[in-house]
């Protein structure tokens, strides 16, 4: 936002009143976005007069080219390649069809809750990641935290991207590289295109391996078996070119911020859903995919009682909405204000659930069918989790295809490419807005490009030989673990800082709707427990790091936790700073004085900012009023009581 500046008529006779610093009380130069404050005092001649230099230059920030763009992209941000491989395969560990009531229960107490707040908070102040903070400057650090967590997690993301191109041009061949054995590999491959009743044996045991397990292991990956003895080695060429195209294709839709990704987020949403249905249509026909579908909505009951199911639960909701990232603060950003933020949270988080669902339904009609052709009624035999799920037994299924398998191959791994770009744009535009915000006169371009060379720099590292090893590792003390701590802070930070009262008012005053017990009870109260017992559960089970079986190696251990403390340490730096820059007086004294909103926190528009802070005052003498008269020894109860419902 670039800087305002008001010019000060000479033949005013009553001059604007002098700027007052924030309440957070910083130090250094005055704001002149705080100029609004001053000149509600002043008189309705020199408001005229000084009109034109006042407008804030909207252009400064770009705001989407319709409500639909919007929708789009936030449908294209949390529809992941999570929904495909992760929730099918967490849904199957978790009890089958039982694993959907913690799964629609937690979506209801905590991803619903926090997806429409975040969506309040961006749209309301027109802010990234970092400066909506200026609502409590003392925990500032929660913004940075969970921007250091998202450039972990873009990074990574970007390789899997390059995964799934090198598998859509593999595709191209006239027989699927991995569908066939190689002489190297031995007698203990079996082909992924041969009838399963025709192998040594019925199913893969522990001594015989697909030719896609194979070819992901030896030919894509070149996977080390061991980080202590063979190091991480060197990035695989085929993939660093897939690399180079994921983030090319990403730099080609954020290269003019919103303007540019809005427009493709239509691609990025719809194209995903139409391979679905065809996948789906695809799916069901297949024989034994009426096993596979059933394998995975026949409930398991008595999982309902495992805390790790409830966990699991949690985890997919919270990664799967992208929610306590800071993404759904920066798309919101770009609204006009006023647009109807609560209907579109409803969708987006509803048509995730349906997305998951549907994703379930397709995968395990390809894994009923993969079963039915390798000659065993065990379908979680057939299933590996993580990268395993969607680069070997998908591509196993498709090889066993006897019509066009290719042209199955291409839609398949070309809607993981899409999903897998529709997230991303998502982080590397939420970073792109905070250097933005911070740096205004910089070149967009400039930044994404920037941004762009940077991520494919550290991308390298994930496509070496022991890259799987490294994403486990900063999948956890980099994204998963720190996103939990920050997640907490934010959820306590609006509910009891900021408070739930004022949230409510400031979505009154932009939408025009009061808001319900429900959300004002999970904002204040069920959403920050459960997410603190998720914590606390972490913390008591957890063990030490391993992949494929093998534990880490100190020195990466010792690694992971140190990228874990830099990440959190950046909640108590900036609160420390925010503190440190408050005028002299008490700590108890700077410490409240920090936590209170900046002068100039509200709408970005300046007349908007005005009739904002007259709303303000209005609502605080009507507190007043109600407080007037209250008998001391009822205050604790009414006070708590009056921030969750007003």
């Amino acid at each position: 936002m670039r800087d305002l500046k008001a010019k000060t008529p000479s033949s005013s006779s009553n001059p604007v009143p002098k700027l007052e610093s924030s309440t957070s009380g910083e130090r250094g130069p005055l704001k002149p976005s705080m100029l609004p404050k001053a000149l509600a005092l002043a008189s309705s001649e020199e408001m005229e007069t000084l009109q034109p230099d006042l407008e804030l230059d909207l252009g400064s920030r770009d705001n989407w080219g319709s409500s639909m763009e919007f929708l789009m992209s936030c449908i294209a941000l949390s529809v992941g390649l999570g929904n495909v491989w992760r929730f099918p395969f967490t849904a199957l560990e978790n009890g089958g069809g039982a694993f959907l009531v913690p799964y629609l229960t937690v979506l209801f107490v905590v991803g619903k809750p926090i997806y429409y707040m975040e969506m309040l908070l961006g749209q309301f102040s027109s802010r990234g990641i970092v400066q909506v903070f200026d609502f409590a400057p003392l925990m500032r650090g929660v913004g940075y935290a969970q921007l250091l967590a998202l450039g972990v997690l873009a990074t990574y993301y970007a390789s899997v991207m390059a995964l799934t191109l090198r598998y859509f041009f593999d595709s191209f061949s006239a027989v699927l590289p991995w569908s066939y054995c190689r002489p190297e590999w031995g007698d203990g491959c079996v082909s992924a295109a041969s009838d399963g009743h025709q192998s040594p044996v019925g199913q893969l045991s522990r001594n015989f391996s697909s030719s896609s397990q194979l070819y992901l292991q030896r030919i894509v990956l070149n996977e080390t078996q061991s980080l202590s003895e063979q190091g991480i080695g060197y990035p695989s060429g085929s993939l660093a070119l897939m690399l180079a195209l994921s983030w090319l294709t990403v730099t080609l839709i954020i290269i003019r911020g919103v303007k540019s990704s809005g427009k493709a987020s239509y691609v990025l949403a719809l194209f995903p859903y139409a391979v679905m249905f065809i996948l789906l249509v695809r799916s069901l026909t297949l024989p034994g995919a009426y096993d596979g579908v059933m394998y995975f909505l026949t409930p398991q009951w008595d999982k309902l009682l495992e805390p790790e199911v409830w966990y699991n639960a949690v985890t997919q909701v919270f990664f799967s909405l992208a929610v306590c990232f800071g993404v759904i603060i920066m798309y919101s950003s770009y609204n006009r204000f006023g647009h109807n933020v609560y209907r579109d949270a409803n969708i987006v988080t509803t048509l995730d659930t349906f997305t998951s669902l549907l994703s379930g339904v397709i995968i395990f009609g390809i894994l009923g069918n993969l079963a039915y052709e390798s000659g065993t009624k065990d379908i979680g035999s057939v299933v590996k989790a993580g990268p395993g799920l969607a680069f070997i037994s998908y591509p196993e299924a498709i090889a066993k295809f006897k019509m066009m398998p290719q042209i199955f191959s291409l839609l398949f791994f070309g809607m993981l490419f899409m999903l897998g770009v529709g997230s991303n744009v998502g982080m590397v535009s939420c970073i792109m807005t905070v250097l933005k915000d911070r740096f205004v006169n910089a070149r967009l371009w400039l930044i994404v490009v920037g941004l762009s060379l940077v991520g494919f720099i550290v991308g390298l590292i994930y496509i070496t030989p022991g890259g799987q090893h490294i994403i486990t590792l900063l999948d956890f003390h980099g994204v998963t673990f720190v996103s939990l701590v920050s997640a907490i802070f934010e959820l306590v930070t609006v509910g009891w800082i900021y408070g739930t009262k004022r949230l409510c008012q400031d979505a009154e005053y932009m939408l025009n709707i009061k808001t319900s017990k429900y959300y004002r009870i999970c904002w204040s109260i069920v959403t920050p427990l459960v997410m603190t017992v998720i914590l606390f559960y972490t913390l008591f089970t957890m063990r030490p790091l391993s992949y494929n079986g093998q534990e880490f190696p100190l020195p990466y251990r010792v690694f992971g936790w140190s990228i874990s403390a830099f990440i959190i340490g950046q909640l108590f730096y900036w609160a420390w700073h925010a503190n440190y820059k408050q005028p002299k007086g008490s700590l108890k004294w700077r410490i409240s004085n920090s936590a209170k909103p900046h002068s100039d926190w509200g709408p970005l528009d300046s007349k908007q900012l005005i009739d904002y802070q007259n709303f303000r005052r209005n609502q605080k003498d009507v507190a007043a009023a109600a407080h007037a008269g209250l008998k001391q020894h009822r205050w604790l109860c009414y006070s708590v009581g009056d921030r969750i419902f007003g």
